[in-house]
């Protein structure tokens, strides 16, 4: 089978499953695998498959696959999601930071350490990451807000306010950053 072969089934089977028909999606998948097994990204789709289906043993085995074609962030961060769904949160978070590291703007990643690094109390390891986020995006109001978040539970008050200041003066509408800001001064 051609290139070509290879890139119509993975395209294929990415519009399947953005359709959430998982059935033609891994079908189009498998065919992109066989195709030409060197590309990761045939066995990330499938991996998803699996995860939709609730077959979490089957998609450690597809990303981990897909890891050892090339170790990116999207495999670092599958894995993380179906070691944290299996209740494996020390080893899920170190994945995500690891995802993060190769990518600081992947979004799956970023909100699985936000959510595990205040369930781990492993806030002062989430900073770093969303610093990142925020040099490439300094207009996500969320993340800048989720960072202010870290500095209120550490008890860095004065960063969090000068935080919630600077999204109060981008995006005005951003109602969760005037309440935290009237907690702060209360």
């Amino acid at each position: 089978m051609s290139h070509l072969d290879y890139e119509i089934n993975k395209e294929l089977g990415e519009c399947y499953l953005f359709m959430g028909e998982l059935d033609k999606a891994e079908d189009y998948y498998k065919k992109a695998a066989s195709s030409n097994g060197i590309h990761p990204d045939p066995y990330l789709g499938l991996a998803t498959i699996a995860v939709q289906r609730g077959d979490l043993a089957s998609a450690l085995i597809l990303y981990t696959k897909a890891h050892g074609i090339d170790a990116n962030d999207k495999t670092f961060a599958g894995i993380g999601l179906v070691k944290m769904e299996q209740g494996e949160k020390e080893e899920a978070f170190g994945l995500f930071i690891e995802a993060l590291a190769k990518n600081p703007e992947n979004m799956v990643a970023l909100l699985s350490v936000i959510r595990l690094g205040h369930e781990l109390e492993k806030l002062p390891q989430i900073i770093p990451a969303l610093e990142n986020y925020l040099s490439i995006h300094p207009g996500k109001s969320e993340v800048r807000y989720s960072l202010a978040g870290c500095m209120v539970c550490l008890d860095r008050k004065d960063e969090a306010q000068a935080l919630l200041d600077q999204i109060v003066a981008q995006d005005p509408g951003f109602a969760p950053a005037r309440e935290l800001l009237a907690q702060l001064d209360d």
